[in-house]
């Protein structure tokens, strides 16, 4: 395989879309944020991108398996265009994730993208029960437009930068003249967080003008509530019994 194989099952034409990037990180939470969207949209996959610098592995669903890619969909069905980018992996080094970050922006490029918006979550070491959304941004005018949505600005956040694909389709993708930004949830960092994934959500609803439903993310974030519950109770009787391992495990 080259380094790179990209697969064009579709190729619809769109109005200005925009590139959603949601990949694993802390807490799942923009992985979370991009599969919600799949969810609640009628999508079709335009791109498949396979790289040796995914690792060298499958996933396995009912017996059939896939090999390690990224995943890119189109969604028209919304007020307005997007593609939204996702999968179950980042690259396993620091040029892989360069080389990565090159080949997002170059389908980005092919779709005439508008805006770039990268998810993710940004740990906070301790339970949240209300989320607030830190931002970062290319541009004054991109910073201006999400203050108005209620993200946060706050010097130097997140602590040691934003990495990953997500720092750098804003750094790579200010190179080439986009305006990008990263929308981070607070998340305790150990704890898949559905709470925080909304509460970005909720930002895209507003910065971009497109209406989403939460059913799921609410059952989602109610299963969370339960195990949350069992960890505050071990925190406070200070040992977790053979049942709460169990239910957390």
């Amino acid at each position: 395989m080259d380094e790179f194989d990209i697969e064009r099952p579709a190729d619809p034409d769109l109005g200005d879309p925009i590139l959603i990037e949601g990949l694993p990180g802390v807490g799942h939470v923009g992985k979370l944020a991009a599969e919600h969207l799949l969810e609640e949209f009628e999508s079709e996959l335009v791109r498949q991108i396979y790289s040796e610098h995914f690792p060298p592995q499958v996933t396995v669903e009912d017996g059939r398996t896939q090999l390690a890619c990224a995943e890119v969909y189109a969604i028209t069905g919304a007020e307005r265009d997007l593609l939204v980018l996702t999968g179950d992996h980042q690259a396993g080094d620091g040029p892989g994730h360069y080389r990565l970050a090159a080949t997002f922006l170059d389908v980005a490029a092919a779709f005439d993208v508008e805006r770039i918006y990268a998810l993710g979550g940004v740990p906070t070491g301790e339970l949240v029960d209300e989320p607030d959304v830190i931002g970062a941004a290319t541009t004054d005018a991109f910073v201006e437009d999400l203050e108005a949505t209620g993200v946060e600005f706050r010097e130097n956040e997140p602590a040691g930068g934003i990495v990953g694909v997500s720092g750098l389709l804003l750094g790579l993708g200010e190179r080439r003249g986009y305006e990008a930004a990263c929308l981070m949830g607070e998340t305790s960092g150990y704890l898949v967080d559905p709470k925080s994934a909304r509460a970005i959500l909720e930002i895209i609803e507003a910065a971009i003008g497109i209406g989403i439903g939460y059913d799921s993310l609410v059952e989602r974030a109610e299963e969370m509530e339960e195990v949350v519950k069992r960890i505050r109770q071990m925190e406070q009787s200070g040992t977790p019994s053979e049942e709460d391992l169990r239910y957390i495990g």
